[in-house]
């Protein structure tokens, strides 16, 4: 008997891991209620994947309410393979992540306004140090998910439904993981961003990489290269984009941009220090007309390091929704949306 929704669930299936090549995935069933682990879990080939007897025992289990997920595996290590959980689907969002070099060879939708995007980024496997550095400079550049920033966390399986209650559709049916794109290759900027994850955690401890003492030789009130200015532009548009600033505010007054933005970052436990190179290197026209712009970055960061207030000064000047109330609500440590 054919069997359309097999077919479609394996195509699915075999243009995803062909886009993200591997020798070895790591396949986990989790029940949406229990959240609990399907017994059995183990690692497949791409081929033992593709076959329709494993794609009916998987879609088998997705029916009776298993989320299916998967990692690229390596033994101790990142397959080279990083994650980003989206919680928002603007177009831009993806030419953003092509324009500063971080291709993704995978975008999934997991439901409707959810994306997960694979960026390869080495073709031998990684420290999970490096990979799990690499992840959470991916998710703040574009607003991801930061709990999802684990050098093993688990992405999706296209072709499967997705048993989350809450991503149900307005008429209760579970919706389908679909490929958006799918594509095989590194990520043009794969080794600046590796370089940068390697520098980033001696920088933040006031070290430079391979020394021991704190970074010298630099001008007093310097801020340390903690990023560059192709990814703090890359940020700082980002949540521009996504607060929608420029539809709201036709003349931004960007002094109170810089402090939204400050906010969200060290939210996101994003260092003072490097808050302050993203402003101090993406805010438009910077220094403006500060007379002391270093004085200025340490006001707006230290003002933006305060609980925020019951009722943002910002929700008098506009309709839309608040800076502070678009973060993404966090997914689970075991799987993503």
């Amino acid at each position: 008997m054919f069997d359309h929704g097999l077919i479609i669930t394996l195509h699915a299936i075999r243009r995803q891991l062909a886009a993200m090549p591997n020798e070895l995935y790591l396949i986990r069933l989790i029940h949406h209620t229990t959240r609990r682990s399907f017994p059995g879990e183990r690692l497949w080939t791409a081929t033992q994947l593709g076959h329709a007897a494993t794609v009916r025992f998987l879609r088998v289990r997705n029916r009776e309410g298993c989320d299916i997920y998967l990692q690229p595996y390596t033994a101790r290590a990142n397959a080279g393979y990083i994650l980003v959980d989206l919680d928002h689907t603007n177009p831009a969002l993806i030419e953003s992540m092509r324009a500063n070099g971080h291709d993704p060879c995978v975008v999934l939708q997991t439901s409707p306004g959810h994306l997960q995007a694979w960026i390869h980024l080495s073709a031998s496997p990684l420290e999970p140090s490096v990979a799990t550095a690499a992840g959470k400079q991916l998710a703040r550049v574009y607003g991801g998910d930061l709990a999802s920033t684990d050098w093993r966390h688990l992405g999706r399986l296209a072709g499967f439904t997705n048993q989350k209650p809450e991503r149900r559709t307005p008429g209760g049916y579970a919706p389908w993981v679909k490929i958006v794109y799918a594509h095989p290759g590194l990520a043009r900027n794969a080794d600046g961003l590796l370089q940068s994850a390697i520098q980033l955690p001696a920088l933040t401890q006031g070290t430079c990489p391979g020394q021991p003492s704190p970074c010298a030789g630099m001008p007093p009130n310097t801020l340390p290269p903690l990023i560059t200015v192709a990814e703090a532009t890359a940020i700082y548009q980002g949540w521009m984009q996504r607060w929608r600033i420029a539809e709201r505010f036709p003349q931004p007054d960007w002094s109170i941009v810089d402090f939204w933005i400050a906010r969200q970052l060290l939210s996101q436990g994003t260092p003072a220090d490097q808050v302050r190179a993203i402003v101090q290197l993406a805010s438009p026209h910077f220094p403006r007309r500060h007379a002391d712009p270093d004085d200025y970055l340490r006001r707006t960061v230290a003002h933006a390091a305060f609980p925020a207030p019951r009722r943002p000064v910002w929700t008098t000047h506009a309709t839309a929704s608040d800076p502070a109330s678009c973060d993404s609500d966090c997914s689970n440590s075991i799987g993503g949306r």
